[in-house]
């Protein structure tokens, strides 16, 4: 059986002395009022003194009762106030965490997607256009924009290697202008946003441009990391692998040592 630890409040020992009082003034009124009160020889209290005393005091304890009550009654009143708005904070917080689990989980689909698509590294122009098509798609589905465009330029004469320009389904538009040293020289082309790729010792530069003012932190990382997986697509179709009959370089001190085995 559960123990109820009841500890009374400071105003319910004061309602039960009050009412002990008006109790006692209850039973005791007949015998007070049935004729003067004599307390000493010169004090005497005449009856109609006495009733109206009486009255007073009861009046002033009701009231007082009165006040503490209402008191007590706007105290819990704000308790619960507080009660129901910490609910309403706590709710929003709750459906805040879960729309943000929820767009975490759709950014995890889409890095699986960025990094787990490419079975084959492209061998040839048309194979390049349908893998900037795909990210193009990618980039469309991450952020909230009609279209994106993605150039190689040339680092040093700053001229157009290739782009690839995706728009979003039933959305026509004009071609951008962009200005490729611009990009470079890290200008603001505002109101476009530009995603540059990472890597400083090549000689191409890769990048996209998309029409919105800002993109946040976590946008910003997942564009990154598909403008450098094409860069290292790219560089993969112009590597020695493919230039040169699929003949890797070997370290010619791992042929010498074979040569002692």
């Amino acid at each position: 059986m559960k123990n109820l630890n009841f500890r009374p409040s400071f105003l319910q020992i004061i309602y039960l002395i009050l009412y002990l009082i008006l109790f006692s003034f209850i039973i005791y009124t007949p015998y007070l009022i049935s004729g003067p009160m004599h307390i000493t020889k010169k004090l005497i209290f005449e009856e109609e003194t006495i009733e109206g005393s009486l009255l007073g005091i009861l009046f002033l304890v009701s009231v007082l009762i009165m006040y503490l009550y209402k008191s007590d009654v706007t105290r819990h009143k704000k308790m619960a106030d507080k009660v129901a708005a910490d609910k309403k904070t706590v709710e929003k917080r709750l459906d805040a965490s879960y729309r943000y689990i929820g767009v975490i989980n759709v950014q995890i689909q889409e890095i699986k997607s960025i990094f787990n698509a490419v079975d084959k590294y492209p061998e040839s122009k048309e194979d390049l256009k349908k893998t900037l098509h795909y990210f193009g798609e990618r980039v469309l589905g991450i952020v909230n924009t009609n279209w994106v465009l993605f150039r190689i330029i040339n680092s040093t004469t700053h001229r157009t290697i290739s782009e690839h320009f995706e728009v979003r389904k039933n959305f026509t538009c004009g071609y951008p202008h962009v200005s490729n040293k611009m990009i470079i020289e890290k200008q603001s082309i505002s109101p476009l946003t530009p995603v540059v790729s990472n890597p400083q010792n090549l000689n191409i530069i890769v990048f996209c441009v998309m029409p919105v003012e800002k993109i946040s932190n976590e946008q910003h990382i997942f564009i990154q990391a598909i403008i450098n997986e094409i860069t290292k697509l790219f560089i993969i179709l112009n590597s020695a692998y493919y230039k040169k009959e699929n003949k890797l370089f070997e370290d010619e001190k791992v042929e010498r040592k074979l040569k002692y085995v």
